[in-house]
């Protein structure tokens, strides 16, 4: 009984150490590319002398008093990751164009969120694949601790508005990278060399018209450090921040869910659509 009790005090702990990380450097979880290491030439072998001892945990081992006291502030953040906020109804899956229905929910989410902020519908969500961090999520109750292993980084929604040519452009950068994006019906097709490419697009049910100006949301992250692909979002208008994270947003959108009376569902509703006829599928040209 000791032993457990010992054994729940250092899972605890190492619970404590994360959080606290993620709380004293929140921006250094930011999604960012991995710096560029030179490869370095193998240290000389040495012959290293190394004492071990080993220590038995149990009940003669004293509490750390300053173990207790963060236990004490920061444990009931800890807790609040277990807290359910919702039901899933059906597994959410990472796969296929759109990073799959786990893709669709997070670009859902994030769209409700932002026309809830800017109280005006809001066109067109776009998020990168690589920001999702889980490849499934079982059915069952969906708590806090899901959300954040899904989206750890602390990337900020940002709206901005886009010509109607411009999103045809950023929607081509969609396809090809297979990103998530909430509010177009697209038709792509494949190449030889087995890329996408977009084929045509509507916003809702309604066709683009190039020089209409449309509402999106993204996250900080892809306007700022997303490279020359997305540079199309820079040359929007109106970025306006909502001064909120992707993951507290889709936290809220999952409670605004519940208290309505809907679980939450994988939704594979076709917002992405294959032309067979006129892609490469087998290394043979499109049929004429």
């Amino acid at each position: 009984m000791t032993m457990r009790k010992s054994s729940r005090k250092i899972v605890s702990s190492r619970w404590l150490l994360l959080l606290l990380l993620l709380i004293s450097a929140p921006r250094a979880l930011a999604q960012k590319p991995a710096p560029q290491v030179a490869p370095e030439a193998p240290a000389p072998a040495r012959e290293v002398h190394a004492l071990v001892t080993q220590t038995v945990v149990d009940a003669s081992i004293k509490d750390d008093p300053a173990v207790e006291q963060m236990l004490t502030v920061y444990g009931p953040k800890v807790r609040a990751l277990d807290v359910v906020i919702g039901k899933l109804k059906g597994e959410l899956r990472k796969a296929g164009y759109g990073a799959g229905s786990l893709g669709n929910f997070v670009a859902d989410g994030m769209r409700a969120q932002a026309s809830v902020k800017l109280a005006k519908p809001v066109d067109l969500a776009i998020m990168n694949g690589g920001g999702l961090r889980r490849n499934t999520i079982s059915e069952g109750e969906l708590r806090a601790r899901d959300i954040f292993e899904l989206l750890p980084f602390e990337n900020a929604l940002v709206t901005l508005d886009l010509t109607g040519e411009q999103v045809l452009k950023i929607l081509g950068v969609v396809v090809s990278g297979r990103e998530a994006q909430s509010g177009a019906r697209i038709t792509y097709i494949t190449k030889a060399d087995k890329s996408a490419a977009l084929e045509a697009a509507k916003l809702g049910n309604k066709e683009i018209d190039p020089k209409a100006t449309y509402t999106i949301v993204t996250i900080d992250y892809i306007v700022n450090v997303g490279g020359d692909r997305y540079a199309v979002l820079r040359e929007g208008k109106n970025l306006r921040p909502l001064g909120i994270t992707v993951r507290d947003a889709l936290m809220d959108y999952v409670k605004a869910e519940t208290a309505a009376g809907r679980d939450i569902k994988p939704n594979l509703d076709e917002r992405f659509v294959l032309d067979k006829a006129n892609s490469v599928l087998t290394g043979e040209a499109p049929p004429k």
